[in-house]
């Protein structure tokens, strides 16, 4: 258990890597990262993780006999092929496969959430904050949103795989349409690209998340203000089902969505739908 670990977090506009010392002692002796590029398809996307994988063994000077990777949406147990991801282009494909034969390499898959809550269990904030946990909800907001159960220190994933996906359970119409083939999910309303969508109907202006929380935080823009305020709100919606549904012990909020400091003041609400 002492060799060094190779993962990789495949996002939707960022593929980032790293070799971690040990399991026993998870330092980054190499962290480094690539652009999805999305929009140019699934034979990109590959390309893009082979070029990844290529820097951290020129950084390194290693090279691996596996690499774990997590997934925006998950690898279906049955068909061996993706779905629910936010990333598209991977719906559908046998993403596990195809990286073996491009990389021919042992590839092991895994829901990024899940990836996230394991990782808080045993290495993160639970580990130090809440160490007798019994069960952690992990969430990640980012370009989608995505969660993970962990059960006294295991992944629960379901019997198809989609335990914990609750950025695909309904929230509010005026999410609109989603990939998935219903509409107002979570995902369409409180992920990044959702709530950018919002801000460029009030406004007619597409602006990225970080200019519309800095644009709220200074006080400049009310459509901003509206914008932030709208995502804490059905924020708080959201968890609410999740806390009534699991009752869990923690609640890990990650992705960059969840670095917005105002969720965690907001989102609560007056009424305490959510607990911290």
């Amino acid at each position: 258990m002492n060799q060094p670990l190779w993962g990789i977090d495949l996002g939707g506009t960022k593929i980032e890597g790293v070799i971690l010392e040990s399991i026993d002692n998870p330092t980054p002796l190499v962290r480094t990262r690539v652009d999805t590029e999305a929009p140019k398809g699934y034979d990109h996307i590959i390309g893009q993780i082979a070029r990844l994988v290529a820097n951290m063994e020129e950084q390194s000077g290693m090279k691996p006999t596996a690499v774990g990777i997590g997934t925006p949406g998950v690898l279906d147990p049955t068909l061996q092929t993706m779905k629910n991801c936010n990333t598209v282009a991977l719906n559908g494909k046998p993403l596990q496969k195809d990286l073996e034969k491009n990389l021919q390499l042992r590839i092991e898959l895994a829901n990024d959430a899940n990836c996230f809550a394991l990782a808080e269990t045993h290495w993160g904030v639970v580990k130090t904050s809440a160490p007798n946990a019994k069960m952690v909800f992990g969430v990640i907001m980012g370009t989608g949103v995505g969660g993970g159960i962990v059960i006294d220190g295991k992944i629960w994933s379901g019997r198809h795989g989609i335990g914990g996906e609750w950025g695909h359970n309904f929230l509010d119409e005026s999410g609109g349409p989603c990939y998935c083939g219903k509409s107002g999910c979570v995902e369409t309303v409180i992920s990044g690209p959702g709530t950018e969508r919002y801000y460029e109907k009030l406004t007619g202006q597409r602006l990225k998340l970080k200019e519309i929380v800095s644009r709220h935080k200074e006080g400049s823009d009310p459509a901003a203000t509206k914008t932030i305020e709208r995502l804490c709100h059905f924020f708080g919606k959201g968890i609410s089902v999740i806390t009534n549904l699991l009752d869990p012990d923690v609640l890990v909020i990650g992705g960059g969505v969840g670095n917005i400091d105002a969720l965690y003041t907001e989102g609560p609400g007056p009424a305490g739908e959510v607990h911290f």
